[in-house]
């Protein structure tokens, strides 16, 4: 092999290929769940893998363009594509113009392809935007008026958006998106402990204010007081996965998804991979997620600057957050929040911004240098990535600073 061609940035290809196998099995299992569903509401079997395809391809495009496209050019555009989803984000809330889904306004209508949400392609803007903010802030990050107060500022700000949205789920994966930028790019840990803090204090006042929510979380101890009642779902859906067994019933096959689960295409589509594929399926879809995780990370620890190192931070969080989210969710670990599966729940916007992110992720992977970040001679790198192995021991931000900068 030619110099040239070693010189040359090489993509992932285990996190490429990890990406396709967990879109084609969530393709499989979105037309599984959801023949029966379709059928009765539009006549034909084949309508949600139809348009969950057709997004899918979209998303496809997105990603093989984003990966070899520089993500470093994208720094720019951060601030602009912030402003735009937020403002598509307030426009869901005009009336006659969002769309009202099961008391949630979050989308418009997106023609043949369904529904558009804008918090989904939100996510990924707000992962760019604050990547950005992070790097332009990187000398502050241990300082609490600098760094901790207009950060926290704009958290808040894009949470409150996302509870006028009814939309308690995506909050909490941005949430997760904020944090993890935040840590990779060198916030205190401390800082975030009281920030987490407050969100929860916060978390139980929304939860209070809303019948619904209190109602999922007394459900979510006890299910099986009341199975035909507000514990339904949480009960079908553990039906669902133990009579999958270990080996399943076989594709196709699933007995919840003939009206018996609510959201068996979407939210809770899990539990259809349970069933069909039982627990040899589920311990897959969990090893490829824990793969995409590895892969993520390791490319946020090899990025050649700090705004790499936070977006790969906050996508790889944001896609490994959501999909443990849902899985906690659909066995009834953690009360039922909303949160899709990623590559796998049927929603249009949802896997086409996912996989966009997986195409800048891999331009990050692409751009990564050294073959280990132990044997790595780049100075800028190894400074970089020592934020994710900081002497937490040092008292005041200003020795941290003298502890990278001699480094």
């Amino acid at each position: 092999m030619s110099s040239s061609v070693r010189d040359r940035p090489q993509p992932d290809r285990l996190l490429l290929f990890t990406t396709v196998l967990l879109c084609a099995a969530g393709l499989i299992m979105v037309t599984s769940a959801s023949v029966a569903f379709a059928y009765t509401q539009h006549q034909t079997a084949w309508y949600y893998a139809e348009r969950q395809g057709a997004w899918m391809l979209i998303g496809f495009a997105a990603l093989f363009v984003l990966q070899r496209f520089d993500y470093r050019r994208l720094r720019p555009l951060a601030p602009a594509g912030a402003v735009v989803a937020i403002l598509l984000m307030l426009l869901v809330l005009v009336p006659h113009v969002g769309v009202t889904i099961n008391g949630a306004r979050r989308w418009f209508e997106a023609g043949p392809l369904g529904t558009f949400q804008p918090s989904e392609l939100g996510k990924l803007a707000f992962a760019v935007f604050i990547a950005h903010w992070v790097d332009r802030n990187a000398q502050n990050m241990g300082d609490f008026q600098k760094a901790l107060t207009p950060f926290a500022a704009m958290l808040a700000c894009v949470l409150a958006l996302l509870m006028l949205e009814r939309d308690l789920g995506t909050a909490i994966v941005m949430v997760g998106i904020f944090l993890s930028a935040y840590w990779a790019g060198g916030g205190r840990l401390r800082h975030i402990i009281l920030l987490l803090g407050l969100l929860g204090l916060g978390m139980i006042a929304v939860t209070m204010v809303e019948g619904y929510r209190v109602a999922r979380l007394t459900s979510f101890r006890n299910p099986w007081a009341d199975p035909l009642g507000a514990g339904f779902q949480a009960t079908q859906s553990l039906y669902g996965l133990a009579s999958g067994g270990f080996f399943g019933v076989g594709i196709g096959h699933s007995i919840e998804k003939y009206g018996w689960l609510p959201e068996a295409h979407t939210d809770f589509i899990f539990a259809i991979v349970g069933e069909e594929t039982g627990l040899i399926g589920t311990s897959l879809v969990m090893l490829g997620f824990l793969v995409f995780g590895v892969r993520g990370y390791r490319a946020s620890l090899r990025a050649p600057g700090t705004f790499g190192v936070a977006l790969a931070a906050a996508i790889t969080t944001w896609i490994t957050f959501e999909a443990l989210l849902n899985m906690a969710t659909v066995t009834n670990t953690l009360p039922i929040t909303g949160v899709p599966l990623p590559f796998f729940s049927y929603g249009g916007t949802a896997v086409a911004t996912t996989l966009a992110a997986v195409g800048v992720l891999l331009s990050i992977a692409r751009y990564g240098t050294g073959p280990t970040l132990g044997n790595n001679t780049n100075k800028e790198t190894n400074e970089t990535s020592d934020r994710w192995r900081r002497d937490r021991r040092a008292p005041l931000s200003g020795a941290r600073g003298r502890a990278r900068s001699s480094g």
